[in-house]
């Protein structure tokens, strides 16, 4: 037979348990929240700029951000088109490719375009055609890029400064 005594020993024991864990559980909770705040005020990442460039085995494109690399998709499209419109972006080529960052912008809080690169750019690479910045819109950046023959690539984030790579692979000239 257990004492009564031992008992009571038992239930004020469980009784503090649960309490310390029930009041280490207000801080745990508190830090969720101040770190879901934190993760909120992050800024989205601004699209700056894009540019390109001819190399001996393929041709890069390659876009300028400030704060982060995004999740980016790169996805082969039939056709280019503006977001918001849907019209056709008018550059040439067989085949096509479409960037896609989000979350990012290519304006800042005011609306004011921080995007200082070309918004639509014929290109002659031996890959590479032309490339076009085809929408800004609800924390998505959308480039185009526009070949001849269909496109073998790879991408990647370099950093400091930050920056999202789409390499075209080609035959080398060299």
């Amino acid at each position: 037979m257990i004492h009564p005594r031992f008992r009571r020993i038992v239930a004020l024991a469980s009784g503090a348990l649960l309490t310390a864990g029930l009041s280490s559980a207000v801080p745990a909770s508190a830090a969720v929240a101040t770190r879901a705040r934190t993760q909120t005020q992050i800024q989205t990442p601004l699209v700056v700029h894009a540019r390109w460039g001819g190399h001996p085995a393929y041709d890069r494109i390659v876009i300028d951000l400030q704060g982060f690399v995004p999740g980016v998709t790169v996805t082969s499209v039939p056709q280019l088109r503006y977001d918001g419109s849907g019209k056709p972006v008018p550059l040439a080529g067989k085949h096509f490719l479409e960037i896609r960052l989000n979350p990012a912008a290519a304006h800042d809080d005011a609306g004011h375009s921080v995007y200082q690169g070309p918004k639509l750019q014929k290109i002659n690479l031996s890959k590479l055609k032309g490339l076009a910045l085809t929408g800004d819109f609800e924390g998505y950046v959308t480039f185009g890029a526009a070949f001849d023959t269909v496109p073998y690539y790879r991408t990647f984030s370099l950093h400091s400064p930050e920056r999202f790579v789409v390499d075209i692979a080609h035959p080398n000239h060299c």
